[in-house]
C-alpha cells in the first residue's frame, strides 16, 4: 500500500519508524555522519510503501516543495525488502504525487552518482558534474515538468 502524509498527519510511532530507518540506511549503513533529521521534515510529504498485511515500512522517500520546483530525497528500501522492484514502485509513486499536487513544476534532486542511470530511466537528466556531498559522490539531476 502506498501512503503519503505530511509530518503532522503521522503518528509518533510512524515518524520514529521513518527516522530509525533513514538513520539506519543513510548514517549507519553508508557510514555517513551528518544531521539526518532536519528542518525539512517539518514541512515535507512522507511517501511510504507499507506491507498490506503487517503495515510494516518497506520503502520511503520524502517530497519537499520549493518556490519554483519540487525536490525529493531520503529514498530508501528497507534492507529485507530490497531487490523486489520497490525502488521503481516508490519513485513512480513519488513522481505521480508530484505531478498531481505540484503540476507544472520541475523536479530537481541531488542524486547519489551511482543512481544516475536509475533516475535517468524516469526521464531525469544530469545537470552538474559529480561532487562530494557528505563524502559521497552526488550530482544534480532534473526532470522538466511535462507540458500538456
Amino acid at each position: 500500500m502506498i501512503d503519503v502524509r505530511q509530518t503532522n498527519e503521522l503518528t509518533p510511532r510512524e515518524l520514529v519508524t521513518i527516522f530509525k530507518e533513514r538513520t539506519r540506511v543513510f548514517v549507519v549503513e553508508q557510514t555517513c555522519y551528518y544531521q539526518e533529521v532536519d528542518d525539512e521534515d517539518y514541512q515535507c510529504f512522507h511517501v511510504r510503501i507499507l506491507d498490506d498485511r503487517t503495515n510494516e515500512l518497506m520503502a520511503y522517500a520524502r517530497i519537499m516543495p520549493k518556490k519554483d520546483s519540487v525536490t525529493f530525497g531520503r529514498v530508501l528500501v528497507v534492507e529485507k525488502f530490497r531487490r523486489q522492484g520497490l525502488g521503481s514502485q516508490l519513485l513512480k509513486a513519488v513522481l505521480d504525487y508530484i505531478s498531481t499536487h505540484f503540476p507544472g513544476l520541475d523536479v530537481e534532486i541531488e542524486a547519489q552518482a551511482y543512481l544516475t542511470k536509475f533516475y535517468g530511466s524516469f526521464g531525469f537528466k544530469q545537470t552538474s558534474e559529480i561532487y562530494l556531498l557528505d563524502n559521497i559522490p552526488h550530482c544534480q539531476m532534473k526532470l522538466a515538468a511535462s507540458v500538456d
